[in-house]
């Protein structure tokens, strides 16, 4: 059975954050040939607005490990997670098992559910209900250094 744990937990909470948001220049940024700069416009951008659709159910955490490379979550990265979101197959979730939090990929079939990391070394985790399991919340942007 796949589980919302109603408290939250509190990683960064982004309304706690003042939201001035940075500077933003309204236009893409050419990958190919270069535009004239004379088309740039500026305004502010707060990736709050951007990235959370709802702020009492967002919270942020930073990922710590490998397991999840191939799905582009590498160590460091930082992760958005909406509280509020359905768990379901095939969404990438932040879990508290067995005392410890975890983001996996979560795979739900007939014999149950389980947690799929997206890194060959690391075994795929079935649930049970031995299992002490929650899940946080669905990951919905990582943002990365460069």
């Amino acid at each position: 059975m796949l589980l919302h744990k109603s408290d939250p937990l509190t990683i960064f909470n982004p309304e706690e954050s003042e939201n001035l948001g940075a500077v933003f220049y309204d236009t893409g940024i050419s990958a190919g040939f270069p535009a004239p700069a004379e088309d740039f416009s500026q305004q502010r951008l707060s990736l709050d607005n951007e990235l959370v659709k709802n702020k009492e159910a967002t919270f942020y955490a930073r990922v710590s490990g490998q397991s999840m490379i191939g799905a582009g979550l590498d160590d460091n990265d930082l992760l958005v997670i909406d509280r509020s979101l359905q768990p379901s197959h095939n969404k990438i979730a932040v879990c508290f098992l067995d005392g410890e939090f975890t983001v996996k990929r979560l795979k739900v079939d007939n014999e149950g559910i389980w947690l799929k990391p997206e890194n060959p070394n690391y075994p795929i985790i079935r649930i049970t209900d031995a299992n002490d399991f929650v899940i946080w919340g669905i990951v919905t942007n990582v943002i990365k250094k460069v």
